[in-house]
């Protein structure tokens, strides 16, 4: 069990918790008897989908990160297959519950988490993308609690979009130590996710003031982090800006609630960081 724990990435499910709590907000925080339905269908598609990480990078963890349980041999590739797949249809059918159209965007969430784990993670610029999108396809199922289309509100997607493709792109010198080039396609990332969280908190008139404080806090919590692994691309450093980057979706995740449903609410969503921030301590972040 705690092998399994460990290939789930607990800390980083709390993170994909927070994603549908804030797409719920944008939504309008409309049928709350759908949110606990969706919060149970990312934790499938979540886990499930970095489960199966470890089993396409099992060849290369077991040369840069033996300790993992697959390369460690703490658990088979067969067992951590199934386990992930399981976790998959897990979500997928859960969603279904929810609604039709919650499903469908599942579907699409596992299997853009597929082609990332196969495929997408290895090219410099697509990959980036492709778990942005990942994790913006989860903020999207977050919407569907009200049945709104997955794209009804772009920008809030585009924001997470960004945010992520920027964590991403720098990830890859967690090893070895990164590059120029990824720093400045992480850079281009993250400036985009926050013009876009700007432009998205300054269209909402009156109720931009109840993010400011949360956009402040994220800007502290990423800042320092980010600039070191920028200036110095060591792999210490890199790891330490994706374990804060991270774990700070939830301060962004925060402030998209709180220009959509206020300040109590993106506090709750907030407050999610506690966990997440002491499970971090417990089990591999990256």
């Amino acid at each position: 069990m705690p092998s399994l724990l460990h290939l789930m990435r607990p800390a980083n499910i709390v993170t994909a918790h927070s994603d549908i709590l804030a797409g719920y907000a944008v939504a309008g925080a409309a049928n709350p008897s759908n949110l606990l339905l969706l919060l149970l269908a990312t934790t499938g598609l979540y886990g499930g989908g970095v489960v199966l990480n470890d089993v396409f990078d099992a060849k290369l963890d077991a040369v840069e990160r033996p300790e993992r349980p697959i390369p460690s041999g703490a658990i088979s590739i067969a067992a951590a297959s199934a386990f992930g797949g399981l976790l998959l249809a897990f979500g997928v059918v859960v969603a279904w519950l929810c609604s039709p159209l919650s499903g469908l965007v599942a579907l699409t969430t596992a299997l853009v988490a597929l082609l990332y784990d196969s495929w997408g993670k290895h090219h410099p610029v697509l990959g980036p993308f492709n778990m942005g999108l990942c994790r913006g396809l989860n903020l999207s199922l977050g919407l569907t609690a009200a049945t709104l289309t997955p794209f009804a509100h772009w920008p809030a997607i585009l924001v997470t979009l960004g945010y992520i493709a920027g964590i991403t792109s720098i990830s890859r010198g967690e090893v070895r130590g990164g590059t120029r080039t990824a720093a400045a396609i992480s850079g281009v990332w993250l400036l985009l996710s926050f013009a876009a969280l700007v432009a998205l908190i300054s269209s909402q008139g009156i109720r931009a003031a109840f993010a400011l404080p949360f956009f402040v806090l994220l800007l502290y919590r990423i800042g320092k982090p980010f600039w070191r692994a920028f200036r110095s691309l060591s792999a210490s450093e890199i790891r330490s800006a994706v374990k804060a980057g991270v774990l700070s979706l939830i301060v962004l995740n925060a402030c998209l609630a709180a220009v959509f449903a206020g300040p109590w609410y993106a506090i709750g969503v907030l407050l999610l960081y506690v966990p997440a921030f002491l499970l971090a301590k417990l089990f591999a972040v990256t």
